[in-house]
């Protein structure tokens, strides 16, 4: 990519793997001096413990205390930006977001999902079958799955997905100048508070609806922008990734993509080692020191950028033996995929679910899916800070 910055240590890949110098820092040193994307240093942390002591203590690896990237923004507009955003945020403020949220997303709640979401699965095999052989897995089917679950979820209308699908996925391009991704982040905040302001106005049954009916008098609009622009990208950006890559990952591990198609009880293990393997979250939100610290024998001091690696942790032979390889036989479910601690992932039983239901409804609906050009490597995602393809084309 021509003019783009370098990638930064913690989203270095090579296909599926964590990139070897990435490797190297965990199992040599455990923590590295880095650049961010913004040119600002930070101590990156690989290793599997390590990156569960930082994530589970907000009390010395803040988030709140994280400065964003630009400083010529308005008090205004900084705290706009942080307001609702639960990945910006420490307890006690954390916990009085989180609590509102919980009740949607426990397991029980989004079991309820489950008829939907098998419906939703079906409609995209069929738009797949019918786009005809050769056809892009990621925008038939891996993409518009995780999409139409949160836009039903959120209240969000499906027609505006192009959209919003867009603006996602040049939020999250490091690669891009922080000046149009800052003017994607306004855009997308008008976009959310149109949506917010209706919701204000006649509360549906969605889930914006009950923030209002239920939290309205609790959380100020700004909040409420935030917490459904954060839900609207993770909800769609995460699932989608998984299936675009997971389903690249099974098809060349053959003899485990047969065990997910034709075993029922192998699909949950599958999609937590295949959590683990892929780890396409490359990192959480940084944090920052609140006293000096000491991880993997080094002293990090007070008020340092702190960024963890989760493919280098979850990768980690100290957390798992053979951890280069994908088996899923083991089902890892202490992976770090969804984070750990205070900010664990709020929709993990819902992007558990999706996952579930189609890996192997895809695999039983095309047996036979290949790839359609089995001898080329794909087109990964490389900046993005989701990991995952731009897209897959397969036969069946």
């Amino acid at each position: 990519m021509t003019g783009a910055p370098a990638l930064p240590l913690h989203m270095r890949r090579d296909g599926f793997d964590p990139a070897a110098e990435l490797a190297r820092a965990r199992d040599d040193e455990g923590v590295v001096r880095v650049m961010t994307p913004f040119g600002v240093p930070a101590y990156l942390v690989c290793r599997y413990e390590d990156v569960r002591e930082v994530l589970s203590d907000p009390a010395r690896f803040s988030n709140a205390r994280t400065p964003v990237a630009r400083t010529d923004l308005s008090e205004e507009e900084l705290a706009q930006m942080r307001a609702g955003n639960l990945l910006a945020c420490d307890p006690p403020e954390h916990t009085r977001l989180r609590r509102m949220l919980t009740p949607e997303f426990t397991v029980r709640r989004i079991r309820r999902l489950e008829p939907r979401i098998s419906e939703i699965v079906e409609a995209a095999l069929d738009d797949l079958e019918q786009a005809g052989e050769p056809a892009d897995l990621v925008s038939h089917f891996a993409l518009p799955v995780p999409s139409l679950v949160i836009c039903e979820l959120l209240g969000v209308p499906y027609s505006d997905r192009a959209e919003f699908q867009d603006r996602s996925a040049r939020l999250l391009n490091v690669s891009l100048p922080i000046e149009e991704r800052m003017a994607v982040r306004r855009e997308n905040r008008r976009y959310m508070a149109r949506l917010v302001a209706q919701a204000e106005a006649d509360p549906g049954e969605d889930m914006l609806g009950m923030l209002v009916r239920e939290h309205g008098h609790e959380l100020s609009t700004d909040e409420l922008i935030g917490i459904a622009g954060l839900l609207l990208i993770a909800g769609q950006e995460t699932t989608s990734n998984m299936l675009g890559l997971g389903t690249l990952a099974l098809l060349r591990h053959p003899d485990q993509l047969a065990m997910v198609r034709d075993d029922p009880a192998r699909v949950e293990p599958a999609v937590e080692e295949l959590l683990r393997w892929l780890s396409i979250v490359q990192s959480m939100p940084p944090r920052t020191t609140t006293e000096d610290v000491e991880i993997a024998g080094r002293t990090i001091p007070a008020n340092s950028l702190v960024l963890v690696s989760l493919a280098a942790a979850n990768r980690d032979h100290a957390f798992v033996a053979e951890s280069g390889a994908l088996d899923i036989t083991r089902g890892a479910s202490r992976h770090l995929a969804f984070g750990h601690g205070v900010h664990h992932c709020l929709g993990a039983p819902l992007a558990r679910m999706e996952m579930r239901i189609a890996f192997p409804a895809l695999l039983r609906r095309f047996p036979r899916l290949a790839l359609a050009e089995p001898d080329e490597e794909p087109s990964f995602r490389v900046f993005n800070v989701v990991y995952g393809l731009e897209s897959l084309r397969v036969t069946w």
